[in-house]
């Protein structure tokens, strides 16, 4: 069971994902091949992929993370664990895409801001995982 503390932090993020999830499903093979050619840069396994395979992956990940963050019967490590696992990429995108941070820093370029900002996901998605689930 989900407490409301815990639910309040899934919320947010799980409308975010499965809006984003559901954009996401019909994506033209030039959109996923841009998509899928970032993400490499953190993930570099996702390379091996065709993009269409990539962008139906990645659209059916996110609205399963989001469906899981928003259903309160979803234990909280499940969810957790979903939405850390995507703050973990974005995080690795973060610190391995060029131009993101600042030379010889943490610290975001412009360009690198909407990645460094997403380390909410992973702040959220650990905080589930160690906050468990009632009995």
């Amino acid at each position: 069971m989900t407490s409301a503390a815990t639910y309040a932090a899934r919320l947010f993020p799980g409308l975010i994902f499965l809006n984003s999830g559901l954009g996401k499903r019909k994506l033209d093979a030039e959109t996923a091949a841009g998509m899928q050619g970032f993400a490499a840069t953190g993930i570099p396994a996702v390379s091996k992929l065709e993009p269409a395979t990539f962008g139906k992956l990645l659209s059916a990940g996110e609205i399963a993370t989001g469906a899981a963050l928003l259903a309160p019967f979803v234990p909280n490590r499940v969810a957790g664990a979903a939405l850390t696992a995507f703050g973990a990429g974005f995080m690795s995108m973060y610190l391995r895409a060029p131009g993101q941070r600042q030379e010889g820093s943490l610290a975001p370029t412009q360009d690198g801001m909407s990645l460094a900002k997403d380390s909410w996901l992973l702040g959220i998605g650990s905080a589930l995982l160690l906050a468990g689930d009632k009995k």
